[in-house]
């Protein structure tokens, strides 16, 4: 089981927070923005005496709930089409598992979301990793590049989108080479679109699930851990509108008993979050990428694309090392008693590929802590002894 580039250097925060340093973590995507009140009070105002389980597929009324969001977001999905689960995590380990067979293969743009690559071990599958280039955003390559990637052993292509770690948005015309491709090869595509609402400027987000004739390929992951920034939910859901996919997730949701049931109960009063509380959350990212961007791309030899989605980018350092540099940064550098957490980007990429000097930096603090965060990043660099 592959480390999390994520949390492997919380040893070293951890130490540094003991000397008495601040750490502005940059490293994981826990928004600092508030969780909806109607989510808490959901919780609050609960008049349960037994904790009870929930149905294995989770909370009829949640499920029923849940397709009036959809609807919402213009995607027709049924409440049979659709399983809650303890996280978008566990989501995804129930369409690997339900969809691969130990020895098949799954072809992911990189870099991608660590933990793919954890769920694949976990599930016996093989990752096939598709190359992207930071000098064109991370854009989907050429069709050609994607076919001569799959052989008899490719089972499914896996998109993030808009994607963690690169907040790369995927256009609906490379959503439809996908799609082409996935028909060809009769191929299962695996959609994360956990970060749906957190698009940027004029841009709009296309969901797998309106895309026409791959319904019986397609099996989407859900989560209201960003969504609302209730991370510690831990609520999931997968889609398929093929009834054999959901039938088997059910197999696996039975074994693991139910999804949690208070998480559930916040889950549908989070439902009830009105759109105004987007608006301003979208705004509030919005600035927070340019400011990191921006400033990013003030230090000499630091290169960052402006991604128009999720909260994420990833940037090239001047560095032969980030997993280094970040740990030095963590364990021998601060300013005015600060340092910065961020995540090697080694951990988002195949082993194969061995890219060495990017790092994925999550704006989840501030624009002032950013601002913070950006000096701190400069003179580290220019101490740094390479």
């Amino acid at each position: 089981m592959p480390a999390s580039p994520i949390r492997k250097l919380v040893p070293f925060a951890e130490s540094a927070q003991k000397k008495g340093i601040e750490v502005l973590h940059l490293n994981i995507g826990q928004p600092d923005i508030k969780t909806p009140v109607q989510a808490l009070d959901a919780v609050r105002k609960m008049d349960l005496e037994v904790l009870e389980y929930s149905h294995s597929a989770g909370l009829p009324q949640y499920r029923q709930a849940l397709t009036g969001y959809y609807k919402n977001k213009g995607i027709s999905v049924k409440p049979e089409e659709l399983l809650v689960t303890t996280g978008g995590s566990e989501a995804l380990m129930f369409a690997f598992m339900s969809c691969l067979n130990p020895g098949d293969e799954i072809i992911l743009p990189e870099p991608f979301y660590a933990n793919y690559n954890s769920f694949a071990v976990t599930s016996g599958v093989k990752v096939i990793p598709l190359k992207t280039s930071i000098n064109d955003g991370f854009a989907l390559p050429a069709v050609k590049e994607i076919e001569n990637l799959i052989n008899e052993r490719t089972r499914a292509i896996l998109v993030c989108n808009p994607a963690n770690p690169t907040g790369y948005l995927y256009s609906k015309s490379e959503l439809e080479t996908i799609r082409d491709i996935v028909l060809k090869y009769d191929l299962y595509l695996f959609a994360d679109e956990v970060y749906r609402e957190f698009i940027y400027g004029d841009e709009e987000h296309f969901s797998v699930l309106n895309m026409e004739g791959i319904d019986d390929n397609t099996v989407l992951v859900d989560s209201v851990s960003k969504r609302y920034s209730m991370c510690g939910a831990r609520i999931g859901t997968i889609i398929s509108r093929n009834k054999d996919v959901i039938a088997t997730a059910l197999k696996f949701a039975q074994a693991r008993l139910s999804p949690p049931t208070l998480a559930q109960i916040a889950a549908m009063g989070a439902l009830e979050t009105p759109e105004s509380y987007f608006t301003e959350v979208i705004k509030e990212y919005e600035s927070r990428r340019d400011t990191l961007v921006d400033g990013l791309n003030s230090i000499p030899g630091v290169m960052c694309p402006r991604p128009k989605g999720a909260f994420y980018v990833v940037a090239e350092f001047p560095v032969k090392d980030t997993d280094d540099f970040c740990q030095w940064m963590l364990s021998e550098f601060s300013y005015e008693g600060k340092t910065v957490m961020m995540a090697p980007a080694s951990g988002f990429y195949s082993p194969e590929n061995n890219i060495k000097n990017q790092a994925r930096l999550a704006y989840v603090l501030d624009v002032d802590r950013l601002k913070e965060a950006i000096e701190i990043i400069r003179l580290a660099l220019e101490k740094y002894p390479q």
